[in-house]
């Protein structure tokens, strides 16, 4: 009989892994750089140069100055939305170039 105490989901230690190594970061900017177009929409999308995220932070650069304005109204919400498709925490700030 196998005892429930020394058993681990797969998901606990492929994140024990993660966490180990980090490559979190590495493995959420692919996510949301996959995400960004169906998250932010086609009219970001293509003002959109590139996306980083590194140390809690997302840095989002784009080649219009008006959607930069507009964009960093909705800071929060970018962090929310961004958040909820890494399912969970992951994003503190996002910063607008």
């Amino acid at each position: 009989m196998i005892r429930k105490s020394n058993e681990e989901s797969l998901k606990e230690v492929i994140d024990q892994l993660l966490d180990t190594y980090r490559l979190r970061d590495k493995l959420n900017q692919v996510k949301l750089i996959r995400s960004w177009d169906k998250i932010m929409g086609e009219g970001i999308s293509k003002r959109t140069e590139k996306i980083q995220f590194r140390n809690d932070t997302l840095f989002i650069y784009l080649n219009s100055a008006p959607l930069k304005e507009e964009l960093n109204y909705g800071r929060e919400k970018i962090v929310k939305l961004m958040n909820e498709e890494l399912g969970g925490d992951y994003i503190k700030e996002v910063i607008i170039r």
